[in-house]
């Protein structure tokens, strides 16, 4: 075990956030995870960091102050968290953030105070996401399971087992075992990925259309310039960093009012501690128009209110069905680990990168080339066994992309 977490740890220092010598590192950290980021904060002294900085959070001291502050708490960001990320990040840092929540540890709460809490903080970072979505500085996100997130997945076991079972499937979604060395398997794994985005890039495709037997027809307008992004991102000097760990997707954006039609959901959405699931989104023009879920609807308005961005797609990504974490057969409630098993979209901003020189232009440069913005990104997934996806080339042509959920070709 020792083994295998050092070499998780070595793995997201060396490839992942790919630190350089005397670079800070800034990791975002629920409490539970003190031990794994200890080991983060070794190995990346050990790699030459000039110094880790690590900030902390509680979800469960979070539902106490959701349930018992007074309400102007919930419409304002503390200055000072506000200055740890964007200070750093503009002193080029790079951010590690482990995603291992509890998944429905705010059930209960007060759905607006949840909601305007999510809007201050997005607001005042808004800098900081910016250059996150633009690769100003190398990120990635990782997982490690807590108590609570694996009773969540692994019910019918007792809590030491299920989190022994979830550690064990994070290893092999991360392509850690105890032989073989995990730098090298990502190399030949971000090798097959760049397949699929030459695939996707080549055909320059108008239009993609989703098809498949739950309900779910949909045609994507791709707006002129876009490109599909693979698993390496680089850095403005060229440093390549992988943003997410585990990754099986390639990605791009949607025009921000070019998507018609019906999507229904494949999987929950874990959304800041609560689930959304069984939803059902219609568009026109661009704009979610209606909408229903079997749970977590009232959750699901104030996502899709956030503002005027928030109600349209910010990311299309492509996952085949036949892909390591979807053939596990493993529900995780957890993003990171269920959109890389699924073909998923995203609400609101869309990334810079994906559409040329993007990363260089001005917010009403994006807005015009038919970027959406929004306060929010929030991935989920629609991908499914019979899926079809049919690309539309600018001259009407039709190719097939996905069938039965898989590429049909790269």
């Amino acid at each position: 075990m020792q083994n295998k977490l050092e070499k998780y740890a070595r793995l997201v220092i060396h490839t992942g956030v790919n630190l350089k010598k005397d670079q800070l590192l800034v990791i975002n950290s629920p409490i539970e995870c003190a031990p794994f980021t200890r080991l983060l904060a070794t190995t990346a002294y050990n790699a030459g960091a000039k110094e880790v900085i690590v900030s902390w959070n509680d979800e469960k001291l979070e539902k106490i102050r959701f349930t018992m502050a007074p309400e102007e708490v919930f419409d304002a960001f503390p200055e000072w968290r506000k200055q740890l990320y964007i200070g750093y990040a503009k002193q080029e840092a790079a951010f590690i953030s482990i995603a291992a929540s509890d998944p429905e540890i705010f059930k209960a709460v007060n759905v607006d105070r949840m909601a305007r809490a999510q809007k201050s903080s997005s607001t005042a970072l808004k800098e900081y996401r910016e250059r996150m979505m633009s690769n100003q500085n190398a990120w990635c996100v990782v997982s490690i399971p807590t108590a609570a997130w694996a009773g969540k997945v692994f019910p019918e076991m007792q809590t030491a087992e299920a989190v022994d079972k979830l550690w064990q499937t994070i290893f092999q979604t991360v392509r850690i075992d105890a032989e073989s060395d995990p730098v090298k398997n990502w190399e030949k794994h971000l090798g097959n990925l760049e397949k699929a985005k030459d695939f996707m890039n080549q055909y320059a495709f108008k239009y993609l259309h989703y098809k498949n037997a739950a309900g779910t027809d949909l045609k994507i307008e791709l707006p002129d310039g876009h490109l599909w992004i693979s698993g390496a991102e680089l850095t403005p000097d060229k440093r390549p960093f992988v943003a997410n760990m585990p990754t099986e997707e390639v990605y791009s954006m949607p025009k921000a009012d070019g998507v018609n039609g019906t999507v229904v959901s494949s999987k929950p959405l874990n959304y800041h501690g609560n689930l959304i699931d069984k939803f059902t989104l219609t568009f026109e023009a661009g704009k979610v128009i209606a909408y229903s879920a079997e749970q977590g609807q009232e959750i699901l308005a104030k996502l899709l209110e956030t503002d005027e961005g928030s109600a349209r797609l910010g990311e299309v990504a492509l996952v085949p069905y036949d892909s390591p974490i979807s053939n596990s057969k493993i529900l995780f409630y957890n993003t990171l680990f269920d959109e890389n098993a699924s073909c998923h979209l995203a609400f609101g901003k869309a990334y810079p990168v994906c559409i040329k020189n993007g990363e260089n232009m001005s917010a009403k440069e994006l807005h015009k080339a038919g970027v959406n913005d929004s306060l929010v990104h929030e991935d989920f997934m629609v991908g499914t066994e019979d899926l079809e996806i049919t690309g539309i080339m600018k001259d009407g042509t039709a190719v097939a992309v996905f069938k039965n959920g898989n590429f049909v070709s790269f």
